[in-house]
C-alpha cells in the first residue's frame, strides 16, 4: 500500500513539475531571456535543483512555527485586525469570555480543552463578521514575525515579502498584457500597431489584468485552507490543459488548431467539474487534464478537416 502511495505521490509530481517549469511563463520567461539554448537549459536545471531544498525551507518554517507554539503560549486567534473589528461588535463579551478561558487552559497545559474553546471562539468570531473568511491559517506564521522578531528585522521581513510578491505579480501581468496584445488585439482589431503603439495598449491591458487579480484574489480566499494550497489548487485547474497542448504541439503534430483548441475547452469543463465534485484530490487535475485533453483531440482530428496553412 505504501509503495502504491508512494508511486501516485511521484506520477502527480512528475505532471505537476513538468507542467509548472515548462509551460508557466513565470518560469519559461526566465528562460527565453538567456543568452543561448545552453544557457537556457542550464536555467532550467538550476531551476529545477533549487526549488526542492527552498521548498524544504518554506516548508520546514511551517514545521519550526508548529514546535515553537507547541511550546510556547498561541494566542486564541492569529489575525489581530479581525480579531479588533470582531471587538467592536455585540459579541465582544463573548469573546473576551472564551479568550480568557483559553489562556487559564494553556496555563494548566489542557491542550485539548483548548483547542476545542478556540474553536468556540472562531464560530463567535464568523457570527460577528459573517461576511468575512475567518481561517486565521495564512497569519500564524506573520502573527509570530510581529510578535517575537526584532523591529528591525520585522521591517525587513515585510519589504522583502513585498518584493518578492512584486516581482511574481509584474511577471504574470506583462506576459498575460503581451500575449492579450499579440494573440487577440493584433488579430481583432488592429494588425498594423507600431511598436510604441503596442507598448501603449499593453499598458491599459497590464490594468485591466491587474484589476481581473485583485477582483479573483477577493473572491478566491474560500478555496483552499492556507495560501499555498489556494495557489496551487487554482494553477491545477488549468495546468494539465496547457500541458497537454504544449504535448501536443511538440509530439502530436497530426492533431491540428482547430481540433486541440475544442478539445481544450471540453476538457477544462471536465475539469472543473470534476475539482467541484470533488471525486479525486485537487493535483490529480494535472495528470486528468494532461491525458484528457490529448485523447478528446485525438478522437476529433478524425472529424474535423483543415486546410493546410497557407
Amino acid at each position: 500500500m505504501t509503495s502504491i502511495i508512494f508511486l501516485a505521490v511521484l506520477l502527480v509530481a512528475f505532471f505537476l513539475a513538468l507542467s509548472y517549469f515548462g509551460t508557466d511563463h513565470s518560469q519559461v520567461g526566465r528562460y527565453i531571456t538567456a543568452k543561448n539554448a545552453r544557457e537556457s537549459k542550464i536555467g532550467l536545471l538550476l531551476n529545477g535543483l533549487v526549488k526542492i531544498p527552498m521548498q524544504y525551507i518554506i516548508l520546514m518554517l511551517g514545521v519550526f512555527t508548529f514546535l515553537f507554539y507547541l511550546n510556547n503560549k498561541a494566542p486564541v486567534y492569529f489575525d489581530s485586525v479581525k480579531q479588533e473589528r470582531a471587538y467592536q461588535t455585540t459579541y465582544a463579551d463573548s469573546l473576551k469570555k472564551l479568550n480568557n478561558q483559553y489562556v487559564l487552559l494553556q496555563k494548566i497545559s489542557f491542550t485539548k480543552e483548548a483547542a476545542i474553546v478556540r474553536e468556540k471562539y472562531k464560530a463567535t468570531l464568523k457570527a460577528a463578521l459573517p461576511y468575512d473568511d475567518v481561517s486565521d491559517t495564512n497569519f500564524i506564521f506573520l502573527r509570530f514575525v510581529m510578535d517575537y522578531l526584532p523591529k528591525g528585522l520585522v521591517g525587513l521581513f515585510i519589504a522583502i515579502l513585498f518584493l518578492s510578491a512584486w516581482g511574481s505579480i509584474a511577471a504574470a501581468l506583462n506576459a498575460l498584457a503581451a500575449c492579450t496584445v499579440i494573440d487577440f488585439h493584433q488579430q481583432f482589431f488592429n494588425k498594423n500597431l507600431s511598436g510604441e503603439q503596442s507598448y501603449k495598449v499593453a499598458k491599459w491591458y497590464t490594468l485591466g489584468w491587474g484589476l481581473f487579480c485583485i477582483l479573483v484574489a477577493m473572491f478566491a480566499t474560500n478555496i483552499g485552507n492556507s495560501l499555498i494550497e489556494t495557489v496551487n489548487i487554482l494553477g491545477s485547474l488549468f495546468y494539465g490543459v496547457i500541458l497537454g497542448i504544449f504535448l501536443i504541439a511538440f509530439f502530436l503534430k497530426f492533431i491540428k488548431a482547430n481540433a486541440t483548441f475544442i478539445a481544450a475547452i471540453i476538457t477544462e469543463l471536465m475539469v472543473i467539474g470534476i475539482y467541484n465534485l470533488k471525486i479525486v484530490s485537487f493535483l490529480w487535475l494535472n495528470v486528468i487534464g494532461a491525458l484528457v485533453i490529448i485523447l478528446i483531440a485525438c478522437i476529433l482530428q478524425f472529424f474535423i478537416k483543415e486546410k493546410a496553412p497557407r
